[in-house]
């Protein structure tokens, strides 16, 4: 999978994907999507509390369907991915990795030097895409995510220096 800007369409064998802005409008097909993705989603307030915050959001389209998206925040110079979901039928053929590299491009061309995210610990599949994209463990937040409704599991916390030739 290769990089995509804002409106730019990859075309597979199977299908026609797009990168396009999310907007309120998109909120409550999202809120489907990560309840199939996750076991604690985020809701239609955290989206639109996300949306309300002026936070910048993208996602890859095949004509009606999500394939995935992410929501990121911009602090000053460094970027924290706050969200990103690929809906579980479009799982483990590289859209994560598009929208990672779609992030970063973007990071980049915003003056951004750095990216942060936090992710489960149990979520090994995610840990290896963020090592392989060039993501480095920086930290643990233990507690951080709630595991059923009386535990809760650490966060590994994760930064990427961005530059221009990446």
């Amino acid at each position: 999978m290769t990089a995509l800007t804002l409106g730019q369409k990859l075309v597979t064998d199977q299908l026609t994907v797009e990168l396009t802005p999310l907007t309120e409008a998109d909120v409550e097909a999202l809120v489907a999507v990560e309840k199939l993705s996750y076991s604690h989603p985020w809701s239609l307030g955290n989206f639109r509390d996300a949306f309300k915050a002026g936070n910048w959001a993208q996602g890859l389209k095949a004509g009606d369907q999500w394939v995935g998206y992410f929501v990121a925040m911009q602090v000053l110079d460094e970027v924290h991915l706050l969200n990103i979901t690929v809906a579980p039928t479009f799982q483990r053929q590289g859209w994560a990795r598009c929208l990672l590299q779609s992030l970063s491009l973007w990071s980049q061309a915003h003056q951004a030097s750095s990216l942060w995210l936090e992710v489960r610990e149990s979520n090994v599949r995610a840990l290896k895409l963020y090592q392989a994209f060039g993501f480095e463990q920086v930290g643990l937040r233990k507690d951080y995510y709630p595991v059923g409704r009386s535990s809760r599991e650490a966060a590994v916390v994760m930064r990427m220096a961005l530059n221009s030739t990446q």
